[in-house]
């Protein structure tokens, strides 16, 4: 359990349990979601865990893009300097943790009770070899700028006369894939979720993934402050977040891709390198949730999803590209 600190409480269905997970390097992974990683924390279905998660960037980068260097979180500079199995991808997950019970057909709920801002700043870069406009002439040097939070008010202060409505949410939240995958990096997202870089999935709401290995195993971070839709630079406004999240497992609910909940809406998702194809997996996903969930037949389903759904680019920068409808809750009387 390492550095988890276990505070048993009472819950009206019985006993749950509340944990703390700090983002140590122990209790992080670099880069990759994999069905061979060490669990850092066993819990139980309905169990409750409030999360640290460390921005996805060097502090010599950070520093050298105008941080103070007293400004890097302790944290971070721990786990630069002490983790050494890193990759394929860049992003430092905090994790695993093993879910109690989870097998392959099953899906875990998350859901996400509280966020809260850890640093007042986050940075937004991008470079010539990524982005929407990777391997074009439009822009000819990497750039990173330091933006401030204003988290009493909260905004980011990104110029003088600019300033961006926070809504912070996790970019990265996934499971273990398939066994058979082996270690894959962290940058794609798939059916094991992971950098899905969806804006929508803040407080208040709960994604559903699809478990694919023995206790789920569980990650999170790519923290961010706020993003726009597509992240269409490679980056959103990133920084360091704490999150509370419940975790229940639906045994036999056999999902092929993850599926979120808002308070007025149901996501479906679709994932592809292809933006057209990850489209038209949305597009199935959400007749699917239709069919199955709201009993409508897949006529009916496929026109509803035309005059009432709102499909948006999720972000087209991670490789592997996203696509997520927005039914609408209010639509059903």
């Amino acid at each position: 359990m390492k550095s988890a600190i276990l505070l048993l409480v009472l819950a009206a269905a019985g006993h749950t349990a509340e944990y703390q997970l700090k983002a140590t390097p122990n209790n992080v992974v670099w880069g990759y979601y994999w069905a061979g990683a060490k669990p850092v924390l066993h819990i139980q279905s309905g169990d409750t865990v409030e999360i640290q998660t460390m921005i996805t960037n060097s502090p010599d980068k950070l520093t050298q893009s105008g941080l103070k260097p007293e400004e890097v979180q302790p944290e971070l500079k721990a786990i630069y300097g002490e983790v050494k199995d890193k990759g394929p991808g860049g992003h430092i997950l905090t994790g695993p943790i093993f879910v109690e019970g989870a097998e392959p057909g099953d899906a875990l709920e998350v859901r996400i009770r509280k966020i809260e801002l850890s640093i007042p700043y986050a940075y937004n870069g991008f470079s010539q070899r990524s982005g929407v406009l990777a391997g074009t002439d439009d822009f000819t040097k990497a750039v990173t700028k330091i933006i401030p939070l204003d988290r009493r008010r909260m905004v980011a202060r990104f110029a003088d006369n600019i300033e961006i409505p926070l809504h912070p949410f996790f970019g990265s939240m996934g499971v273990a894939p398939p066994e058979a995958m082996g270690r894959i990096s962290s940058a794609p997202p798939g059916i094991h979720a992971g950098n899905l870089d969806n804006k929508d999935l803040v407080v208040g709401t709960s994604l559903f993934i699809p478990v694919h290995t023995p206790g789920a195993l569980f990650e999170v971070g790519d923290g961010h402050a706020g993003q726009g839709n597509g992240e269409v630079d490679i980056t959103a406004l990133e920084t360091s977040l704490v999150g509370t999240f419940q975790f229940v497992l639906h045994k036999g609910m056999n999902l092929k891709w993850p599926r979120g909940v808002t308070p007025t809406h149901w996501i479906a998702m679709g994932l592809n390198a292809d933006l057209t194809e990850a489209l038209k997996t949305a597009v199935r996903e959400a007749i699917d949730f239709l069919v199955t969930e709201k009993h409508m037949s897949r006529e009916d389903a496929y026109m509803l999803c035309s005059t009432a759904v709102d499909f948006n680019v999720t972000q087209a920068v991670d490789g592997t590209k996203g696509v997520h409808a927005m039914i609408p809750k209010s639509l059903f009387k």
